[in-house]
Parts: structure tokens; sequence; C-alpha cells
């Protein structure tokens, strides 16, 4: 996973992230990840299985621009 978000900016903006992975590039907890959804904030996942959530790329780097101009 570290090798995953140290690469983060090299993703396509379709990538899939976890929740722990989003944590670690904004550097929040990831119930904090899931309050975001909850609040609107940050879009809910994508379900890719039974007990597996992701996100794309693109949503987390929006996340990011928004965060950075506040």
């Amino acid at each position: 996973m570290a090798t995953r978000v140290n690469s983060f900016d090299d993703l396509p903006d379709s990538a899939l992230v976890s929740d722990r992975e989003i944590a670690a590039v904004i550097g929040v907890n990831p119930a904090t990840v899931w309050r975001w959804v909850q609040s609107g904030r940050l879009p809910r996942p994508t379900k890719i299985g039974t007990r597996c959530t992701r996100w794309t790329v693109g949503a987390v780097r929006k996340l990011l621009a928004q965060k950075a101009a506040a």
C-alpha cells in the first residue's frame, strides 16, 4: 500500500483506491473518510465485491483540490 500512496500522482484518474489509501494521502483516519462520505464531502464509493469498496483517484483528486482551495 505504501508504494501506491507514494505514487498516487502517477495513477490514472480511473484507478481505484481504498479508504486506507485515501486516508494516508489526505492525512486523516479512515473513519474520517467514511464520515466525509456520510456528509457528502466525498462521493460514495463503488462497490466491487461483497465487502470491498473503492473510490476513483479522480474523485480523490477533486477532494484534494477543494481542500487546497479552502
